[in-house]
């Protein structure tokens, strides 16, 4: 395909059918992107703990006639990472999309907070994407093309009682950043969707922990957004649809906060 810049005719060279590669992508957030893309007409890698897990997130692809595969590997574990990556560039293609969804909080004051559980949310969060961005990376300069999404959050402007998972949100802005200038000159955009209140796993045990029900919670939280409801997980997968796509080639580096109003 080719694309007007300053009214010359430059040539982007894009796969026919690419694939993407969504790390979490067994439920909620991870699952609706990964539906999303499919859509779009891209081969999605499905990544989570098991396989198993992945079942209902693979279907719902192939049921609409899309191209998916599941691969279980723990993000946090630096050659299971490295080897799900390498599988999926062997049976879709050449992964040229990356969005970095998978993570975790644990909650706990800085004073409570054990190491193990720093390293757990750390290990996730952030050395995750670490590790698939560097092995898809290399796909992505070798085709001049490419498109990375981390999933980072509102979090990442600080969180109270959750200090480990505020910090690595936070790092995956500096992430997002500092790859925006250095894959920038090979044809490769980054760029991070921070959302805010989302209905998922997080946002129920949320809701446990503070002893309430979940669609009180939903409504207490509604009363603070500006647009006055909770988010989707189709809300962040519309936004990732864009990031990914030829049309978003002159936005890198940006943090969109998918959050119903503005933030910090």
């Amino acid at each position: 395909m080719t694309d007007d810049i300053g009214g010359q005719r430059t040539e982007i060279h894009i796969d026919r059918q690419r694939t993407a590669i969504v790390t979490g992508a067994a439920r909620g957030i991870g699952a609706a992107v990964a539906k999303r893309l499919a859509r779009d007409g891209l081969a999605v890698g499905v990544i989570d703990l098991s396989e198993a897990d992945c079942v209902g997130t693979v279907d719902a692809i192939t049921a609409g006639g899309g191209s998916a595969l599941a691969v279980a590997a723990d993000v946090a574990d630096e050659a299971a990472t490295t080897a799900a990556v390498a599988r999926i560039a062997t049976e879709l293609g050449p992964p040229t999309v990356l969005v970095n969804n998978a993570g975790f909080a644990r909650s706990a004051d800085i004073v409570d907070m054990t190491t193990e559980q720093w390293d757990a949310v750390l290990g996730v969060n952030l050395y995750g994407a670490f590790f698939a961005t560097r092995a898809v990376a290399r796909h992505m300069t070798d085709a001049g093309w490419g498109r990375i999404v981390n999933v980072s959050s509102i979090s990442a402007v600080g969180d109270a009682g959750r200090v480990g998972y505020a910090s690595a949100k936070a790092g995956l802005l500096g992430f997002t950043k500092t790859l925006a200038l250095e894959l920038g000159p090979r044809g490769v955009t980054v760029n991070a969707i921070a959302p805010g209140f989302v209905v998922s796993d997080m946002t129920r045990a949320s809701a446990r922990r503070l002893g309430l029900g979940f669609d009180e919670f939903q409504r207490n939280a509604a009363g603070s957004i500006p647009v006055g409801r909770v988010g989707r997980p189709e809300d962040i997968a519309h936004t990732a649809s864009f990031l990914v796509s030829p049309d978003a080639g002159f936005v890198s580096g940006q943090v969109v906060y998918v959050a119903g109003g503005p933030v910090g």
